[in-house]
């Protein structure tokens, strides 16, 4: 699929992680998700998070990994 044709949340998840590629995966996971929780709608939190759930297609996986963060504690590794 072109990253046009992605779904935003995806879209922009790729596009930050693609801006800590020079980074180790740990800490760029650690910090796109503080990008995400700073300036993210609620709304496309969740859906990054439930395309993790579905299988995460098309989405880098530091990105994946940041998403995993965004969950809250009690329910992280619960899938």
């Amino acid at each position: 699929m072109s990253a046009t044709g992605l779904p935003p949340h995806v879209r922009l998840a790729n596009e930050i992680a693609r801006q800590f590629a020079h980074r180790e995966p740990a800490d760029a996971a650690t910090r796109i998700a503080n990008h995400i929780k700073a300036v993210w709608d609620p709304r496309m939190k969740a859906a990054l998070i439930s395309h993790v759930d579905s299988g995460g297609e098309d989405l880098d996986p530091v990105a994946a990994l940041a998403a995993e963060q965004l969950r809250p504690v009690e329910a992280r590794g619960a899938q």
